[in-house]
């Protein structure tokens, strides 16, 4: 039996994350989301193997087509041309996947925009060693290797656009529970054969804070999840971006929806090849484990930290209004036969799918740009 086919996962793991409970009690889910996640060579993101796309666990945007970063490559374009096509434009992706993205823009823009190529700056931000080291494969199989930098955190002074896709939903979690209105975490335990999990007292008043702030609580009954790190990261993001954009691409809703008292189990889901599921605690360090991010809180943490919102649109109607139909050329036009067509109408109808990629966010946040319209957000003017 391949060893990823074993439900118990990533043994080595499991026997890390069992030892830190024994040692210290039951521990939050946040903290076992992260161990599972991202442990040093043992985590999902940290370990090498493939994860992400049509051989691994889930598909990106990225992964369907380089469509995609052709379209986001427009959209940078324009930010470019916006703050007055500088010579030099920061672009700085933070947790890029494959590097899929990375390539497909810089292709994109030394093909179409030479001259805005040239201002690129371009950084990938990456934690992960195993990751860095897929997206450097990437990069150098398409001669790009050289027109990237890699950083462990974010530059100071940006002056262009940090982005991130897929990202803040799959940082660790809190996960909290109301019972007779009273609100408690949930933490993980361990009885000697399987993982459990209890309420008990939230660890950190920043929980109680989070749903202060918001005005609003899960219903009664219900479960739920909190991304601290996430408003955290928009803040450094925040006050890394000197003048220019922050750009984010997710899963989420906006706190009213994302915490109504009908959605009783939250929105936490795993992923192993391809397959959904509900259980964090099968496979461990070999399925992804993500929830939906709370967009209000995201949008006002930017906000306070000096951004002002541009907008925020679903994946599908950012694409078309970038021209994604622009993909789909007549047949028999250049060099489009039939099968190049149907390849690219199969993209272009799994990155609007409302029911899948189309569904995500796109949040665009800016400072120092005056009223910068972007035709992601509002559409291409008429002639």
């Amino acid at each position: 039996m391949n060893e990823f086919d074993a439900p118990a996962g990533n043994q080595a793991l499991k026997e890390t994350i069992v030892a830190r409970i024994e040692r210290e009690g039951p521990i939050t889910f946040r903290d076992f989301m992260e161990m599972a996640l991202y442990a040093p060579k043992l985590g999902y993101y940290t370990a090498r193997r493939e994860n992400i796309g049509r051989s691994g666990d889930y598909v990106t945007s990225p992964e369907v087509s380089p469509i995609f970063g052709a379209m986001l490559g427009r959209q940078l374009c324009e930010m470019w041309e916006t703050m007055g096509e500088p010579p030099s434009f920061d672009v700085v992706e933070a947790g890029a996947g494959t590097g899929a993205l990375a390539r497909d823009i810089l292709r994109w823009a030394r093909r179409a925009v030479p001259h805005f190529f040239d201002a690129v700056h371009y950084a990938i931000v990456e934690m992960s060693e195993a990751l860095a080291a897929r997206q450097c494969e990437t990069l150098d199989a398409a001669g790009l290797a050289g027109e990237v930098v890699w950083r462990t955190d974010l530059p100071h002074n940006v002056e262009g656009c940090i982005f991130s896709n897929e990202l803040l939903d799959a940082l660790p979690v809190h996960r909290v529970t109301v019972r007779a209105g009273e609100l408690s975490e949930i933490r993980v335990n361990w009885n000697g054969a399987a993982f459990g999990e209890e309420p008990c007292l939230p660890s950190t008043s920043d929980i109680e804070t989070y749903f202060d702030r918001l005005g609003l609580r899960p219903g009664e009954g219900c479960e739920a999840e909190i991304n601290l790190a996430a408003p955290a990261w928009i803040q450094s993001a925040a006050s890394a971006l000197s003048r220019g954009f922050l750009l984010t691409f997710d899963y989420g809703h906006e706190a009213a929806d994302l915490y109504a008292p009908w959605r009783t189990h939250g929105t936490l889901l795993c992923f192993y090849r391809h397959n959904p599921g509900d259980d964090p605690y099968l496979r461990i360090g070999r399925q992804d484990i993500t929830s939906h991010i709370d967009f209000t809180t995201v949008r006002h943490t930017g906000e306070e930290a000096g951004l002002r919102t541009l907008g925020l649109v679903p994946q599908s109607e950012f694409l078309m209004n970038l021209g994604l139909p622009d993909a789909l050329p007549a047949i028999g036009e250049g060099e489009t036969n039939l099968e190049e067509y149907y390849i690219r109408r199969r993209a272009v109808v799994e990155l609007v799918d409302p029911a899948g990629l189309g569904r995500i966010k796109v949040l665009v946040q800016a400072r120092g740009v005056g009223e910068a319209k972007l035709t992601g957000l509002r559409g291409r003017e008429e002639p």
